[in-house]
């Protein structure tokens, strides 16, 4: 099997505009920022972006959000970054907000290769405006389906050459399910080793979900 490790050039080649790219991280903690500022120098547009959150204007994925790169965002929180709630106000930029588990469930389901998962949360409340609800034992669940992006981009404490990944304490948040349910799997990581370095206790992604690699 050939290294999976490219340059930072060689990943953004892979990107387009319009496409619709997952971004692992839960504010601060496991996001790709060196892949997430070569988006920006490379300057694609129109993005659909999936993420926990949209950080801060100043860190993360809210630099996309302020250059005006993100045309939807699929989210569970924006409160830390006013950019991307005056963005959403004007409508320049079209907002899903998402309860944060049905998020993290709905990529999980993409990435397990399901049809959907049924959920409580939100019954009641604009959440489950559009969706199909089914009523079992008396009790409404709603009818979440899978979610999947064309691009994923991950960030990993430690990966080998064939793209095994280890993350570091609450950094693995969305980077697992999210190297599950995208076309491409693109991660940085903060220090690459040769196969056989990582004890396999601790590799939460296995090397057939990874695409490309790039030093973080």
């Amino acid at each position: 099997m050939k290294s999976k490790v490219k340059t930072m050039a060689e990943a953004m080649n892979a990107i387009k505009d319009g496409q619709s790219v997952m971004i692992s991280g839960f504010t601060f903690a496991g996001t790709p920022e060196l892949l997430i500022d070569a988006l920006i120098e490379k300057g694609v547009k129109d993005l659909t972006l999936i993420s926990n959150d949209t950080g801060t204007a100043e860190f993360g994925i809210g630099k996309l959000v302020v250059a005006k790169m993100v045309k939807k965002l699929i989210t569970s929180h924006i409160g830390l970054n006013k950019e991307s709630g005056r963005q959403m106000t004007a409508g320049e930029m079209e907002v899903s907000l998402v309860p944060q588990g049905t998020l993290a469930e709905q990529i999980r389901t993409a990435g397990a290769g399901l049809g959907g998962f049924l959920t409580p949360t939100g019954v009641g409340t604009v959440v489950e405006e559009g969706k199909q609800k089914i009523n079992i034992e008396g009790k409404d669940y709603i009818l979440e389906l899978p979610l999947r992006a064309e691009v994923a981009l991950i960030k990993a404490y430690k990966a080998d050459k064939y793209g095994n990944l280890t993350y570091r304490r609450a950094a693995r948040n969305f980077n697992p399910i999210m190297a599950t349910a995208a076309d491409l799997v693109i991660v940085e990581a903060e220090h690459i080793v040769e196969v056989g370095e990582l004890d396999p206790e601790i590799v939460f992604t296995p090397g057939i979900m990874v695409d490309m690699i790039v030093q973080g």
